[in-house]
């Protein structure tokens, strides 16, 4: 069965056959996989107050272990987001009492990004349905499928220069 980037190179070969279309059915897959991976991520989270990068922000505190703390350059590593995101972000999940900001008391320049009960609360009740919800968006393909592309996958990015962030 042809899905919408076939019929996209199929034209590409009709009108320009002496360009090398066929990368579009990497790239353009992953953009549109993406585009619709994000939505049901984002309309996942909707029902329980949080947008997808609040998730993200609290999981990524949450995965670093007790005492659930970052500095702000770490968490935006960890995040990929800039600094000024992180604080944008930093701010919002404050204003909600989910995060706290704390100096760090190895750098006086430096603030530490804190989960606060109400926090481990929130993405701990919303783990095992996120879970659940990433399988139900991957159902079409098999958990031999699923690790398979995510081993493409991971080579890929790996060429693309994605290293795990350094703490």
């Amino acid at each position: 069965m042809d899905d919408a980037l076939d019929w996209m190179i199929g034209q590409w070969r009709t009108e320009r056959p002496d360009l090398d279309a066929s990368p579009m059915g990497v790239v353009g897959r992953l953009q549109r996989a993406s585009r619709l991976l994000e939505r049901g991520l984002t309309d996942h989270f909707a029902p329980h107050g949080l947008q997808r990068w609040e998730f993200d922000l609290l999981a990524t505190l949450l995965r670093a272990g007790p005492p659930y703390r970052l500095s702000a350059g770490a968490l935006g590593r960890a995040a990929m987001v800039t600094s000024g995101a992180v604080t944008n972000r930093v701010d919002r999940l404050a204003a909600r009492g989910l995060v706290t900001r704390e100096p760090d008391p190895a750098s006086r320049r430096s603030i530490l990004v804190a989960l606060t009960d109400e926090g481990r609360a929130t993405i701990g009740a919303l783990l095992e349905g996120h879970f659940a919800n990433e399988i139900r968006l991957l159902a079409a393909l098999t958990p031999a499928e699923r690790d398979q592309l995510a081993g493409l996958l991971r080579k890929l990015l790996l060429g693309l220069g994605d290293l795990p962030p350094e703490q």
